[in-house]
């Protein structure tokens, strides 16, 4: 089992910034064997991918929307996934979730994740 641990939303004007936190536990977590991902629900939508990073190459993908402004990182050692979010816009706004991924690769595919936090309320006001 692996438990996921979300931090950081929270109220921000629009050309803000926000950072996001996202701890990895459990006793069968090997960080070379997951990839980690940041999903998003806006108010009436659908989860929609964000941002992917993989444990071991550190290599990342994100969605269109968010290339330039936000950036994915990890520490192996803390086991601890990053979401730095810049130039925020109010269609930012939503619930943020972190999710690994059984596949080791990071892709924007929602049913590759298997583990879920509880997410985190990012509001941007205009």
């Amino acid at each position: 089992q692996v438990q996921l641990v979300e931090s950081g939303g929270g109220l921000v004007q629009a050309g803000g910034s926000l950072s996001l936190s996202c701890a990895a536990s459990g006793r069968t977590f090997s960080i070379s064997s997951y990839a980690m991902g940041w999903f998003r629900r806006a108010p009436g939508k659908d989860r929609e991918f964000v941002a992917a990073i993989n444990w071991s190459y550190g290599s990342t993908y994100y969605t269109d929307s968010v290339k330039g402004r936000f950036t994915i990182s990890r520490d192996n050692a803390k086991k601890t996934v990053y979401l730095k979010m810049n130039s925020l816009k109010a269609e930012d706004t939503a619930v943020y979730y972190c999710a690994a991924s059984h596949t080791g690769q990071p892709t924007g595919v929602i049913n590759d994740y298997r583990y879920w936090g509880q997410g985190t309320q990012v509001t941007v006001s205009s």
